[in-house]
């Protein structure tokens, strides 16, 4: 089966070609960086307009690289949330319409769902090892952060998840305090690297060893608290201390809570994926900690980890083998419930209080 998948959940407009085995044929990404950067984050009515405009050569340019035409296509995937009401209607409206045209079968994706997916996408030519059910994901990105276990395609359970900003989010706006533009992630990441860590001494976030949830506000707050005591260094080393103090904290803070749902759950295996997982400081710390507890570790490349329509597509594929097909009552949803539980119910509270058992 070959997928067609449709991103537009953010400000990437995007569209690949992947067979249901996680074969990526063509993933062809349009960023909108540099719309969004004098205003420093993404700005929902601007990015509206550029899906509209982007979107019709995505979907052709990846037809066209994965040297198929549409009538090759045996289903459609696109994104339905969480994310950008605006955007994702551009994604959505598209999909029904060349669904409609072509009497093709429909799905709507989680954006989430993709990215847990990631993993087992390939892609001509590499070495693939395709990661071993079940594991424990951590997802890392400028909307989301959160951890999962994942038992298969169609049984995800949320384990805990940020109370306020995303780990993403978080660089973004050390970076803006710190006037390194946007987006800040590989900014401060590069920075970093030519930096002191603990240099500069900032709190480490919700450090309860009970609890699975993260917080990156307060982590936020005390960058902005230490810029307006001393100001924006002045000094390139010590702004590159301070970007390593600040990466230590947050690096720090995802591997140690992955690494703890790994042991509650006792799975020995964890991927990270979501744009923060392109930190190379993240991805090095991880592979330290992992092979000091024995735990196999998966980092999907980092074009697989940021958006990208190969994940919805490979996700999409899961749910057309089931058999599932949404049809044309696909709708968007902005904010997406905890994976794993129905709203409301008990199981749904108690996944979001993501305490560890004692």
């Amino acid at each position: 089966m070959i997928v067609l998948g449709i991103e537009s959940s953010c400000d990437e407009t995007a569209a690949a070609l992947v067979r249901d085995d996680g074969l990526v044929l063509s993933d062809v990404v349009s960023s909108q960086v540099a719309l969004h950067a004098p205003f420093g984050g993404v700005v929902p009515e601007l990015a509206s307009r550029a899906h509209l405009q982007n979107i019709a050569p995505v979907i052709a340019e990846a037809l066209q690289v994965g040297g198929l035409p549409l009538s090759a296509v045996d289903a459609i995937a696109v994104t339905n949330g969480p994310g950008l009401v605006g955007a994702l209607l551009v994604g959505v409206q598209t999909a029904k319409a060349m669904a409609m045209a072509c009497n093709l079968p429909l799905v709507g994706v989680n954006h989430l769902i993709g990215h847990l997916l990631s993993g087992f996408l390939h892609r001509p030519g590499e070495t693939h090892t395709q990661p071993e059910l079940p594991f424990i994901a951590l997802l890392a990105s400028g909307g989301h952060t959160a951890l999962y276990e994942v038992r298969s395609a169609s049984d995800v359970e949320q384990l805990g998840q940020t109370r306020d900003d995303a780990a993403g989010e978080a660089f973004d706006k050390a970076a803006k305090l710190l006037g390194l533009g946007y987006p800040g992630g590989p900014r401060i990441d590069r920075l970093a690297a030519l930096g002191k860590p603990g240099s500069v001494v900032l709190p480490r976030p919700l450090r309860r060893k009970d609890s699975l949830e993260f917080s990156f506000s307060g982590l936020k707050t005390a960058v902005a608290q230490h810029v307006a005591k001393h100001g924006k260094p002045q000094d390139e080393q010590a702004l590159a201390d301070l970007c390593a103090s600040f990466q230590e904290v947050v690096v720090e803070t995802l591997v140690d809570k992955a690494l703890a749902a790994c042991e509650a759950r006792g799975v020995g295996r964890l991927i990270i994926t979501g744009g923060v997982a392109a930190n190379r400081g993240l991805r090095a710390r991880a592979q330290q900690r992992c092979r000091e507890r024995g735990i196999a570790l998966h980092v999907p490349p980092p074009q697989a980890c940021t958006d990208n329509a190969a994940m919805i597509a490979y996700a999409g594929a899961c749910r057309l083998v089931r058999g599932e097909n949404d049809g044309h009552a696909l709708d968007v949803f902005s904010r997406s419930p905890i994976l794993g539980a129905a709203p409301g119910s008990v199981a749904s509270r108690r996944y979001r209080s993501s305490r560890l058992p004692r």
